[in-house]
């Protein structure tokens, strides 16, 4: 009995260690997207809670369903214009900009968009 104690606790204590871990992720993810030094992205797309966006490149909503695959989210980041050499959007990771571990709490962050703005203009 005492084993099942301590195999739950352990459980509940490591699933509390790691959704600190992934909130801190999406915090910094966030900051980092509104840093004008950094992702910048609202100089281009609109976000939810973003103040003086652009309009420039998409808005940034339902950016889970719009890329199930985060592997294709940090690649349209790292360099956008492997897939369109045309793409307006610079290649962020690519030129240094942003590191990886920096585009990886960016897409945590982007994944928590579920278009709030867009919701409200339909009701």
């Amino acid at each position: 009995m005492n084993n099942i104690k301590v195999l739950i606790t352990t459980i509940i204590f490591s699933l509390c260690l790691g959704n600190t871990a992934y909130s801190g992720d999406i915090e910094e993810g966030k900051k980092l997207a509104f840093d004008r030094k950094k992702g910048n992205c609202l100089a281009c797309h609109m976000i939810d809670d973003g103040e003086l966006a652009g309009n420039n490149g998409p808005p940034l909503i339902a950016m889970k369903a719009r890329f199930p695959n985060k592997q294709d989210l940090f690649d349209q980041i790292w360099d956008p214009t492997e897939n369109d050499p045309d793409s307006f959007m610079p290649p962020f990771g690519k030129h240094g900009a942003i590191s990886k571990t920096e585009i990886n709490k960016i897409i945590e962050y982007l994944y928590t968009l579920w278009g709030k703005l867009w919701i409200e203009e339909i009701f």
